[in-house]
């Protein structure tokens, strides 16, 4: 029997859940020299900002077990770029929607974005990053505070033609809390989690490797943290979730599904392998045969019904 992983996120059928988080896949075309990228169910595209950014000074990342940090700090050529010159480019090798992740210093920075994206076909929804850990102003402040947040989200709908998907931090005391104050606000769903907060130090320096001292640490360690978070919001919002978080194979695709998550990002992994997403893909159709799974969005929330 042929096995269905197609899913559904915000009115829009996926061929698949799998989708490379915001930050691990460029602007995406330029993996279409290694494989045919329209086998993705949709790419959540480079952070992007009102400006042009040049991002934090070198060191910016370094290796860990399980993982890595970085501190890029949301390099990026700004939105007009985005919207005028990266996603024409995309376009030619991908046909589906896409998920433009947006990040600001200011309400009226975020506002800004969000307004210039209009009804673009090509925009699937706005990823809207309240929670990166690298970045000094705005963010941070944003992803840890329920208040700022949900103000944020409710401004942001005012100007959004396109759906809302409010990208969570783990970095705090209670995620469930502030997955309820945004989706109260007005957010159309959530993704979680971003990077947790870590550190390297030189040995021979005696220095934090890292040049802002402090970055996101991401990759397969965090894997069991976030499927945690993606269970817990699950169960307490009535909005879509996509589940991300050291995602490393089908199986733990198929984890996070049960936990809740409606699609599933994937994000150091194609890092450390620009084919990860493309395997991962491949393999879904065998871990649904040996898990006896017919249809991948029949088994979304299941492990809170058993």
């Amino acid at each position: 029997m042929k096995k269905d992983t197609q899913v559904k996120l915000f009115g829009k059928i996926l061929d698949n859940p799998i989708i490379p988080a915001s930050g691990t896949f460029g602007f995406g075309y330029g993996f279409a020299d290694y494989y045919d990228i329209n086998v993705l169910g949709s790419i959540a595209l480079k952070g992007t900002t009102l400006n042009e950014r040049y991002g934090n000074p070198l060191e910016r990342v370094c290796d860990c077990p399980c993982g890595m940090l970085n501190a890029i700090g949301l390099q990026n050529p700004g939105i007009d770029v985005v919207l005028n010159e990266e996603l024409p480019k995309l376009k030619k090798v991908y046909s589906k929607p896409v998920i433009l992740n947006i990040g600001g210093h200011s309400f009226d920075e975020y506002i800004e974005v969000a307004s210039r994206v209009g009804g673009n076909p090509q925009i699937l929804c706005i990823e809207l990053n309240i929670s990166c850990p690298n970045v000094k102003e705005g963010g941070m402040q944003f992803g840890l505070d329920e208040h700022l947040a949900s103000k944020l989200v409710g401004e942001i709908k005012k100007v959004s033609k396109k759906p809302v998907l409010v990208k969570l931090s783990p970095n705090v005391t209670d995620i469930v809390k502030m997955a309820k104050a945004v989706e109260n606000a007005g957010a159309d769903g959530i993704s979680l989690i971003n990077t947790l907060v870590g550190m390297r130090i030189d040995l021979n320096t005696a220095k934090p490797v890292i040049s802002v001292k402090t970055a996101g640490y991401s990759g397969r360690g965090i894997f069991p943290v976030a499927l945690r978070m993606v269970y817990q919001v699950y169960e307490a919002v009535n909005i879509p979730v996509v589940g991300m978080g050291g995602v490393s194979n089908a199986f733990e695709v198929i984890e996070m599904m049960l936990a809740g998550a409606s699609a599933v990002m994937v994000g150091t992994e194609n890092l450390l392998n620009p084919f990860a997403s493309k395997e991962i893909i491949e393999e879904l159709p065998l871990a649904m045969e040996e898990l006896n799974i017919d249809s991948l969005s029949e088994i979304i929330g299941k492990s809170h019904r058993v």
